[in-house]
């Protein structure tokens, strides 16, 4: 039996009567489906959306995905099981240029997107969502900090004339709190939960076995890891005597120890901090060094581990430079070295007997690294009939190039034809993607994360059962790992049935009592900013102000208020990072050669904590801005805070200032005083300050031109060297 819609395609779905249940419901208010993979959460979409377009025919739907592949495949299904016209099916990704978005919007029925694109369209005012009657939120567990699915169910929900949301995910955590969180960020007001024990839901889950195989850590193993494992007690033992830490136990979990680290740089922030909170830093900084290496020692092998200690010996902070120093550490990296083209884990090997055991059938191994995957290929690759390929993503990391789009998609493809009988990924393999016939999914190791447990496990038990073989190595983080999502799994069942059906009241449905600044902006403002700080969220902030930030590659600063403001923006890490390879009192030069009020605005608390930068170099620095380039320097504490400043300097220039106001990229004309300065400054070592110097001492720029190198060197800041080198440029011959 099939569903029969007037917009959905005859026999292409088949009728499920929990999917109508929830696709029922959720046509009544903001619903959040929490069901296992397998189930049919594309088909709830596309179904609810066949119901949004016959209630609101001139309307459109957006679908949004985390990922590229998985945007092309949801427009695959749309374009599969419903009745669109040609051309009423998009895709918007990076791929898609600006001015081709504006078009296809315009004629599209469905739209599926990544989110990025999404948010900077509505930043920069590119297409309204009024008209937009369903968006669907594909992988809504993702939806937390300051992810950009956020934003858009905002600007969405005060834009749309018929506004319905509707979120899908097989796991949206286990902390009561951060399901909260979701719910909040999309307004959910009602929550879908199925899974494999629910009677309307069994018929259609077809079971998957799960299996553990366990293996000894080798005795060499041993060795390298009690040196490790010394390294560590000896520095937690410090941490304890510093009362950073309670305990000095070796199994301290690594999360812990990045929370510490993240609480010991805030306290480091402040005005007038301890001195041992430097010494702290440092010990947790290889505390975490080491804690990783234990960790790719026990799950990975040495191929990876002696891969690691390579890129440790090319750091230069003081807590690697210490543990350089450290005899026990240094001869865990022989040993590995030594090792690591002799040996691997014994995961390996037992991973090669299970493939070849089930050759003949459709496998994904996954894996937490690269390194391990790249390994894991190269070990299957030597088993007769067992065609492996690695499956990363986009991203390249030092020597490891990622894979295109393209790739990725042919790669997925050759897989489902069976060219590739055995899928080795990393985590981009984990979210979403339509491989309905894998037979068994390999755990190289557990992960402690319940929803990625979930979404491995998820990728077989689709069209028929399926196996899950989960690789782990005897007492060691393997077994943790796996207890720990075990338990987080089953706590996040015991939320989401008490949850079942429970109607939220979030924070939007309570009254604003304080008037905030946005409710001073009656009308909108367009602002030109520069194309790479759409990445940060200050653009997605100035649209609360009602402000719309027009995208351009600028040469000079960051965000152009008026034909006389342009804001450069830096993190307190951008400023300090600009103090050290010398491009920040440049870039500060050609900002106020450029703009009559050039404004700077540094982003962030810890200026004087962040780097191992002298407080005097830095107030050196400030000075200099302020003083010899007359350039405002204004202190932000973070993004937010950032945009409220530009906001109110925007207001000042459009409301305060009579006539209308020009925004323009191009390159104000210098007066002849500044172009003077200008000139002189290019001149060696010779900064705004010097140039001014000079020129006030020899009246013009002829007369420093003609001055002796005595002559050079009675102004103060220039010494003999300098004015040997400016005599030298101007003297010289130029032959090119």
């Amino acid at each position: 039996m099939f569903v029969a819609h007037p917009l959905v395609r005859e026999n292409a779905i088949e009728s499920r009567l929990y999917q109508e249940v929830i696709v029922g419901n959720a046509a009544k208010g903001n619903t959040l489906v929490v069901a296992p993979t397998a189930l049919g959460k594309t088909v709830i979409a596309i179904l609810l959306a066949a119901h949004r377009l016959a209630k609101f025919p001139e309307s459109k739907i957006l679908m949004i995905s985390t990922t590229r592949p998985l945007v092309n495949q949801h427009a695959a299904s749309f374009k599969k099981f419903l009745k669109a016209g040609e051309g009423e099916v998009n895709v918007f990704t990076g791929h898609t240029p600006p001015e081709e978005r504006d078009a296809l919007w315009k004629k599209s029925k469905i739209v599926c997107a990544t989110p990025q694109v999404i948010e900077n369209d509505l930043i920069s005012g590119r297409y309204p969502l009024a008209d937009v009657s369903l968006v669907i939120f594909d992988e809504a567990h993702r939806c937390t900090g300051d992810y950009p699915y956020s934003f858009i169910a905002k600007k969405y929900r005060e834009a749309a004339l018929q506004p319905l949301i509707l979120a899908l995910t097989a796991s949206p955590g286990g902390e009561e709190e951060k399901i909260g969180e979701v719910c909040e960020k999309l307004f959910i007001e009602n929550i879908e939960v199925r899974t494999e024990r629910d009677p309307d839901v069994r018929p259609y889950i077809k079971g998957i076995e799960i299996e553990w195989r366990s293996v000894e850590l080798p005795e060499d193993f041993e060795k390298i890891k009690l040196l490790l494992e010394s390294v560590l007690k000896e520095r937690l033992e410090n941490l304890k005597k510093l009362g950073a830490v309670r305990s000095s136990n070796i199994n301290i979990p690594k999360k812990e120890l990045l929370v510490l680290r993240g609480k010991l740089q805030e306290e480091l922030a402040k005005a007038q901090p301890a001195p041992e909170l430097y010494i702290a830093l440092s010990q947790v900084a290889a505390c975490i060094n080491v804690a990783h290496a234990i960790e790719l020692l026990e799950t990975q092998g040495l191929t990876t581990l002696a891969k690691y200690f390579k890129r440790v010996q090319k750091g230069s902070s003081k807590a690697v430079k210490n543990l350089l120093g450290e005899v026990k550490f240094m001869r865990a990296v022989r040993i590995t070295e030594n090792l690591s083209q002799q040996m691997h884990h014994p995961k390996l090997d037992v991973l090669a007997e299970i493939v070849e055991k089930e050759k003949g059938k459709q496998m994904i191994v996954f894996s937490q690294y690269r390194d391990s995957a790249q390994k894991i290929v190269e070990r299957l690759d030597k088993i007769d009939g067992i065609k492996p390929v690695r499956f990363v993503g986009q991203a390249s990391k030092e020597e490891d190039k990622g894979l295109t789009q393209k790739q990725q998609l042919d790669i997925l493809e050759k897989f489902r034809s069976c060219e590739y009988n055995v899928l080795v990924a990393t985590s981009v393999g984990e979210e979403g993607l339509d491989i309905p016939k894998v037979d068994l999914v390999i755990f190289y190791e557990p992960i402690p994360s319940e929803i990625r447990s979930i979404q491995r496990r998820g990728r077989t038990g689709r069209s028929r059962a399926g196996r899950v073989i989960v690789l782990m190595t005897k007492k060691t983080r393997d077994e943790w790992f796996y207890w720990s999502s075990f338990r987080k799994e089953k706590r996040m069942h015991s939320v989401l049935e008490s949850l079942k059906n429970k109607y939220y009241k979030p924070l939007y449905l309570k009254e604003k009592e304080q008037k905030q600044l946005q409710d001073f902006f009656e009308k909108s403002y367009n602002i030109i900013v520069d194309s790479r700080e759409l990445s940060s969220a200050v653009a997605r902030e100035l649209l609360e102000f009602g402000i719309i930030s027009k995208p351009r590659r600028l040469e000079v600063g960051d965000y152009i208020l008026s034909d006389r403001v342009c804001v450069e923006r830096k993190t307190a890490e951008d400023f300090l990072q600009s103090i050290v390879d010398k491009r920040l009192l440049e870039q500060v030069l050609r900002l106020r050669q450029t703009f009559q009020r050039p404004v700077l605005i540094i982003e962030g608390e810890g200026l004087y904590s962040k780097r191992d930068i002298h407080p005097n170099a830095i107030r050196g620095a400030l000075a200099a801005i302020a003083v010899d380039f007359g350039v405002p320097i204004l202190f932000t504490k973070d993004e937010k805070e950032t945009a409220a400043m530009i906001a109110s300097i925007v207001r000042r220039e459009h409301e305060e200032r009579e006539g209308e106001v020009q925004i323009r990229g191009e390159k104000r004309v210098l007066s002849l005083e500044e172009q003077q300065e200008y000139v002189v400054a290019g001149l060696p070592k010779v900064n705004i300050t010097i140039a001014r110097r000079l020129l006030e001492e020899f009246k013009s720029v002829q007369g420093i031109f003609n001055a002796s190198e005595e002559e050079l060197e009675k102004v103060r800041g220039i010494g003999r060297k300098i004015a040997e080198e400016i005599r030298k440029v101007i003297a010289s011959r130029y032959e090119r």
